[in-house]
């Protein structure tokens, strides 16, 4: 391959990226709403030529390049965050803005940005006749802001797509990431007796018992196990809700929900025995129990799942890692980093449930996830539009 003739080619294409990424910005698509966006990606494919598109009953759009034996995906998650406080945002979350360098707007590095990128790779790879003897599906996938890996436990599950490995292109800096931490969402509830306010010692106060639970998880969020690549595991109470006749009544049920973040070695069953087992969580006897997940996509289609994303690591030496090692080296002369995501992304389906190796390359940066001002780099699209291009062509040459 001519890397340097695929780079002057993704910098051709960085005004139609542009382009693209701000008509997507300027579509709102949060979770259970990206069918306009969707049909906007189609558009975009069939305009570059992709060889087949289809949308699958959730909703998730595939476009694919070739016909080869070796089955290899690029994914990126198009759906976003809501806005927020509209007062924190210079610009319109919408409308955007743009400059010789950025492009501001909700999804511009978390992450639509990826999918410009994967859509003019592909393009790439048709004008320059990188083809070989693979297949590349290109997935815009829903529903991950509200529940990471869903789409693609319907994608192997239902639509029986499994493929060698996995591009994940969440923003990275342009940097390869092999891991992230698991998580959990788990609800802790107590329970208490009402009675009039003015007597509270008729009744037995439901949030008087989880305060105490509140105490001792603070206590075990600083014990959790540690991973010397991932980091630690970790805990955080993030809502917290009541029952009781009125404002003037002992509350009769308290329960709290827990952002639970596993790291390497830890299990759901383990972080759940570790909750109950806590004095106060046995001594009011607590229920605690995972979240189910039921909403419906854009499409009407439910697909329960319980709320625990496995952590995945995919090691240095594997060949996913190797390509994308080999391929950013040749393209920009220089070693790449190569580190793991803070926070979560669909390889929790993907590698973390079915074994599916997992890699992450992307433009825009993880700060930039749900701020507001939210932006990308225009640099990054074209660095990982001229990534994507490389990528099976290399791995089927070298390390199929």
């Amino acid at each position: 391959m001519n890397y340097q003739q695929i780079l002057s080619k993704a910098e051709e294409y960085k005004k139609d990226m542009t382009r693209f990424l701000r008509d997507m910005i300027a579509i709102p698509s949060e979770s259970g709403k990206e069918k306009e966006v969707i049909l906007r990606i189609k558009e975009e494919m069939e305009k570059v030529g992709f060889d087949r598109i289809e949308i699958d009953p959730m909703g998730n759009i595939q476009g694919y390049i070739g016909n080869g034996k070796h089955l290899i995906a690029m994914d990126a998650h198009i759906d976003t965050v809501g806005i927020g406080d509209i007062n924190l945002w210079n610009y319109d979350p919408y409308k955007g803005y743009e400059d010789d360098e950025i492009i501001v707007g909700r999804g511009a590095s978390d992450q639509e940005g990826g999918m410009a990128s994967m859509v003019y790779g592909a393009k790439i790879i048709k004008d320059l006749d990188l083809s070989d003897d693979y297949t590349l599906l290109i997935t815009g996938t829903v529903q991950e802001e509200d529940c990471d890996g869903l789409c693609w436990q319907y994608i192997i599950e239902e639509d029986k797509i499994k493929p060698e490995f996995v591009v994940i292109t969440e923003p990275t800096s342009c940097n390869i990431y092999r891991g992230q931490r698991g998580r959990m969402e788990i609800k802790v509830s107590t329970h208490g007796i009402s009675c009039h306010g003015s007597a509270p010692e008729r009744g037995d106060n439901a949030i008087y018992k989880m305060a105490d639970i509140i105490k001792e998880l603070q206590v075990l969020h600083t014990c959790l196990k540690n991973d010397d690549f991932l980091g630690k595991g970790s805990l955080t109470v993030s809502e917290i809700f009541f029952s009781s006749p009125s404002r003037c009544a002992v509350a009769d049920g308290c329960s709290i929900s827990i952002d639970r973040r596993l790291t390497w070695g830890e299990n759901w069953n383990d972080a759940l025995k570790e909750i109950k087992n806590l004095p106060s969580s046995a001594k009011y006897n607590a229920d605690v129990e995972l979240y189910t997940y039921e909403k419906p996509s854009y499409t009407g289609l439910v697909y329960p799942t319980q709320a625990y994303f496995p952590a995945w690591v995919l090691s240095e030496d594997h060949p996913a890692c190797q390509t994308l090692i080999d391929a950013y080296q040749n393209l920009f002369e220089e070693k790449p980093l190569v580190d793991k995501w803070t926070f979560s992304t669909n390889g929790v389906s993907i590698m973390g449930r079915y074994g599916i190796p997992c890699i992450g390359f992307g433009p825009g940066h993880e700060d930039q996830a749900h701020a507001p001002n939210e932006k990308t780099w225009k640099s990054e699209l074209v660095k990982a539009a001229a990534m994507y291009a490389c990528i099976p062509k290399l791995y089927v040459q070298k390390y199929s």
